[in-house]
C-alpha cells in the first residue's frame, strides 16, 4: 500500500488523453506540456488514457502507465515526497465531443480548489484517496507526443536564459570537475552557451563543492561573501562597465556542500539563490526559472538511479590530453569518518555501453588518456543487462577466480571484508576495463578512487596483460593501525593490507602505488601514529594524499566517537607523516634513473614554456623533457626500430634533421630519464612513438 493517500482534487471525466503530473512541495504547479497547453492550478479533466511524469526527482518519468502499473510505481515514490498532488491535464484538441453518456465537465470557473475528485468513472466531491480508483478505466492509449522546449519552464523563463553567461568554479575531487562538465552540458541544453572568466561577466555563478573537510567548506564560504559584496554593489559595476548584464548575476551552489549544508546555504542573508545536489543537476534550469519568480530554487534529493549515462560532458578545456569519466556515483562503504554516503548516496554504475560510447565520442576529440571515476571505482557493477557490441568477456570468463558462480564475496581481496553485500552482480570494474581496453587500444587507462578491498587477482592480472591499463594503483590505507582502522570501519587489518601491497608487487612488479592517510582519528594514540608511519616505511608510496582528521556531521564516528585527539597534536601528526613519506619516495624516482620512459606529454612547461614540455609516464610520474624535434618511430617499420626497452639516443643519430617531427601536446615520446627529484623526472626525448608501437617492440 501506499505509504500516504494521493488524493486527485478537481478532477472531471472526458475522453481524450492526458498527461499524469505528480509534483513535491518544492514544485511549482504551473507547469507547460508538449501541447503547449499550460496546467492552471485545479484546472484539471480526466481521460481515458494518461501519460505520467514525475518532476522533482521522484525516480521516474515518461511512461505511459494506468491503473496497476502506476500504483507500483507510486508504491516505489512515495517515501522520498513530503507532500504530493496529482493533476490530470486534460488534451482538448484530442477530446472527443460524442463519447456517450460522458458527465459533463465543470467549467472552470466553477471549479473551486477542493471541490472536486474522481471515484470508479464518476466525478465526486473531494475526500477519496487514490486507491479508491486505480485500476478503473479503459486500457491505454499510447502518446507518442513529447515536447519540444522544457517541459516545465514558462516561454518567458526559456526566452531569458537564452545565450546565458556562466562562470564557474570547482571545489574538491576529480568527480567534482567531472559533474560540473555534465552540469554545463544540462545548462548548454538550457540555452547558456558562453562559459566567462570573470564573475562580473556572468548571468550566473556555479559553485561546485566540497564537504570532506572542514578546510574545503571554509573556502566556499569565503567566495560566497566575496560574491554577496559583488551583488550588493553591482550598481558601481554597471556604471563602470565592468559587467555586460544589468542585474547581478545568480549564485547557484552545487555539490556535496549543497548537500550537507542546504538549510544553513538558504539561512545565509541571501548569499545564495539556487542550492542543489548532486544527483538533481537536470533540475538546475527549473530552479533558476523559480529565482526569476522571487523564490529560492532548492533540490537536494538522493537518487538510486541516477548516473546521467545519457549525458555528454561538456569539456572544460577542448585542448586536454586527458578527461575524466565518471563510471559510477554514490559509496556503500559507510567508513565512520566518512560523509560521502550521506551527500552522493547509495553506489549505483553506468551501464558499460554508456562509458564505450563516451570514451569513443573523446578518442574522436583528441583525447588519449580517460581516468576512470568513482567514490569506490573498483566496485563498479553494471546489471543493465546492455550489450557491448564486439566486446564478449572471453578473457575475464578464462581467468576469473569462480567466475561462473560470481558473488559479491569472492569479488573482494582475499582477507578483506565489506559491510555491504552486493544482492545482483553484473558486469564487474575487470569487465568494464578489458572493454574498454580492448576496443581503444590506443587509449590509456586510470582509474580512481579505489577502495583495497576489491583488487581480486583477476583486475591484477588484467592490468599485468594489458599495456594500456597505467600500472598505478591508488591504495589507500587511511591508518596503519589495526585498531584505528576498525574504529574507521574499514573492512581490513593492517596485516591483511600488507598481504595485497605484496601480491601486488609480486604481479604487478613495476606498479607505482598512492595512498590516503589521516593522522589524528579519534582514539589515535601515539603508538597507532607510529604503526602509520612504519607503514608508510615498509610499503615505499609513490605518492599520498595526507590531512589531519576533520570530524563531519551525520557519519558514524560524530553519532558515536569523541574527537578526543588535540589539534596541536593533529598537526603535529601530520608533519611526521610528511616527513616519513618524503624520505621514503624518494628511492622510486632514483630507481628509474637512466631508463627509458614512455611519456604522454600534456602541456608546456609553465616555468620554461618555449624550450620545455611536461609529461606523465605510466606510472603517473610526472616528467619534464626538452623540446627538441625527435625521430617520428611511426614513419619507420617495425623491423628498423631497435627494441623500445633498450632504445636510446645515438641509435636515432643518423635521422636527418628535416626527418624528424616537433613534438606537440598529446604525442606519446620515448624519452631517458637522465636525473630526478624528490616529486619528478627529467629527461631527453628519443623520438616520437604510439602505445601499440611502444609495446610491440618492448615485447
Amino acid at each position: 500500500m501506499l505509504s500516504m493517500p494521493l488524493k486527485f482534487t478537481s478532477v472531471a471525466q472526458s475522453s481524450g488523453p492526458c498527461r499524469l503530473l505528480i509534483s513535491s512541495r518544492s514544485v511549482v504547479s504551473s507547469v507547460g506540456f508538449w501541447s503547449q497547453i499550460r496546467i492552471q492550478p485545479f484546472k484539471v479533466a480526466m481521460a481515458q488514457s494518461i501519460q505520467c511524469q514525475v518532476v522533482g526527482g521522484l525516480g521516474f518519468s515518461n511512461s505511459t502507465l494506468v491503473g496497476a502499473s502506476l500504483s507500483r510505481c507510486l508504491r516505489t515514490s512515495a517515501r522520498t515526497v513530503s507532500s504530493a498532488r496529482v493533476c490530470v491535464a486534460h488534451l482538448s484538441s484530442q477530446a472527443s465531443s460524442s463519447t456517450e453518456n460522458a458527465t459533463p465537465t465543470p467549467s472552470p470557473a466553477s471549479i473551486k480548489p477542493g471541490d472536486w475528485s474522481f471515484k470508479n468513472g464518476k466525478v465526486v466531491r473531494e475526500g477519496s484517496i487514490f486507491q479508491d480508483f486505480l485500476g478503473q478505466g479503459p486500457s491505454p492509449a499510447l502518446v507518442n507526443s513529447e515536447p519540444t522546449s522544457v517541459p516545465y519552464l514558462a516561454k518567458d523563463a526559456e526566452k531569458a536564459i537564452r545565450n546565458g553567461r556562466m562562470y564557474v568554479e570547482t571545489y574538491g575531487c576529480q568527480m567534482n570537475v567531472n559533474d560540473m562538465e555534465i552540469v554545463l552540458a544540462i545548462m548548454k541544453d538550457a540555452g547558456y552557451n558562453e562559459i566567462v572568466y570573470e564573475p562580473e561577466q556572468a548571468d550566473i555563478i556555479f559553485i561546485n563543492t566540497c564537504a570532506i573537510r572542514e578546510n574545503a567548506e571554509h573556502k566556499v564560504w569565503q567566495r560566497l561573501n566575496v560574491f554577496r559584496h559583488m551583488k550588493r554593489h553591482w550598481n558601481r559595476n554597471v556604471v563602470s562597465s565592468s559587467t555586460r548584464s544589468r542585474y547581478p548575476p545568480k549564485v547557484a551552489v552545487l555539490g556535496c556542500m549543497a548537500e550537507r549544508l542546504k538549510v544553513k546555504l538558504l539561512e545565509s542573508e541571501k548569499m545564495v539563490d539556487v542550492v542543489c545536489g548532486p544527483d538533481a543537476y537536470r533540475d538546475l534550469p527549473r530552479l533558476l526559472s523559480l529565482v526569476d519568480e522571487g523564490q529560492t530554487g532548492i533540490n537536494t534529493m538522493l537518487s538510486l538511479e541516477e548516473t546521467y549515462a545519457d549525458v555528454s560532458p561538456v569539456r572544460l578545456s577542448s585542448s586536454q590530453v586527458s578527461a575524466y569519466v565518471s563510471i559510477m556515483r554514490g559509496c556503500n562503504n559507510m567508513c565512520s569518518f566518512c560523509i560521502v554516503p550521506f551527500t552522493r548516496g547509495r553506489e549505483r554504475s553506468r551501464p558499460v555501453d554508456s562509458i564505450v560510447r563516451e570514451v569513443g565520442e573523446l578518442w574522436e576529440q583528441g583525447v588519449k588518456e580517460v581516468v576512470l571515476l568513482g567514490q569506490n571505482v573498483n566496485s563498479y557493477n553494471d546489471i543493465s543487462g546492455n550489450v557491448v557490441e564486439g566486446y564478449d568477456g572471453a578473457w575475464i570468463e578464462q581467468n576469473a577466480r569462480e567466475a561462473a558462480q560470481q558473488t559479491s564475496a569472492n569479488l573482494l581481496s582475499p582477507g578483506f571484508t565489506s559491510i555491504s553485500n552486493v544482492k545482483e552482480v553484473g558486469l564487474t570494474f575487470a569487465h568494464l576495463l578489458d572493454c574498454l581496453s580492448t576496443i581503444y587500444p590506443q587509449m590509456r587507462f586510470r582509474f580512481t578512487s579505489p577502495h583495497p578491498k576489491h583488487f581480486p587477482e583477476e583486475l591484477l592480472y588484467l592490468m599485468k596483460d594489458r599495456p594500456n591499463i597505467c600500472k598505478a594503483i591508488h591504495l589507500p590505507a587511511q591508518s596503519g593501525s589495526s585498531a584505528v582502522l576498525e574504529r574507521m570501519r574499514r573492512g581490513y587489518t593492517r596485516e591483511a593490507y600488507l598481504e595485497l601491497v605484496e601480491r601486488i608487487r609480486t604481479i604487478l612488479p613495476e606498479a607505482s602505488i598512492s595512498s590516503d592517510f589521516i593522522t589524528g582519528f579519534c582514539g589515535e594514540t601515539e603508538e597507532d601514529h607510529q604503526d602509520t608511519l612504519s607503514l608508510v616505511e615498509t610499503v615505499g608510496y609513490d605518492m599520498a594524499y595526507m590531512f589531519a582528521y576533520s570530524m563531519r556531521e551525520k557519519t558514524h564516528a560524530h553519532r558515536n566517537y569523541v574527537d578526543d585527539v588535540p589539534e596541536d597534536v593533529k598537526q603535529r601528526r601530520l608533519a611526521e607523516l610528511i616527513t616519513t613519506f618524503r624520505g621514503s619516495t624518494g628511492q622510486n624516482y632514483k630507481a628509474q634513473l637512466g631508463t627509458t620512459q614512455l611519456v604522454l606529454i600534456e602541456a608546456p612547461n609553465k616555468r620554461n614554456p618555449e624550450e620545455e614540455l611536461i609529461g606523465r609516464t605510466d606510472r603517473g610520474h610526472k616528467v619534464v623533457l626538452t623540446n627538441i624535434p625527435v625521430p617520428d618511430a611511426l614513419s619507420f617499420s617495425p623491423s628498423q626500430v631497435s627494441d623500445g626497452a633498450n632504445t636510446s639516443q645515438h641509435q636515432w643519430s643518423d635521422v636527418d634533421e628535416q626527418s624528424k617531427v616537433k613534438l606537440e601536446v598529446g604525442d606519446h615520446v620515448e624519452v631517458h630519464i637522465v636525473s630526478t627529484t624528490l616529486a619528478s623526472l627529467r629527461g631527453n626525448p628519443i623520438c616520437r612513438t604510439d602505445l601499440c608501437t611502444y609495446h610491440s617492440k618492448s615485447r
